[in-house]
């Protein structure tokens, strides 16, 4: 069985890094998400936002998701 091309350091380093950055503004557009009814200051505008919980909930699990994979990937290069 042929083993996968060998991808080098700093494109390694890069993807990494790539992905905690991902990871870091997918959770916070997460918490945007679900902050976001209790700031707003129309009632209307916050049943609208209050709606979009789940989403925020996904993204925030996402987010959370990249860091760990990120961290994960750090730790075993070491």
């Amino acid at each position: 069985m042929a083993h996968p091309p060998r991808i080098p350091s700093r494109q390694r380093d890069k993807n990494a890094n790539d992905l905690l950055i991902k990871g870091i503004v997918v959770a916070l557009i997460g918490l945007a998400v679900l902050l976001a009814p209790y700031v707003s200051q129309s009632p209307e505008m916050q049943a609208i936002l209050a709606g979009s919980a789940l989403v925020g909930w996904f993204a925030l699990v996402l987010g959370i998701a990249f860091i760990v994979q990120h961290l994960l990937r750090r730790r075993a290069g070491k």
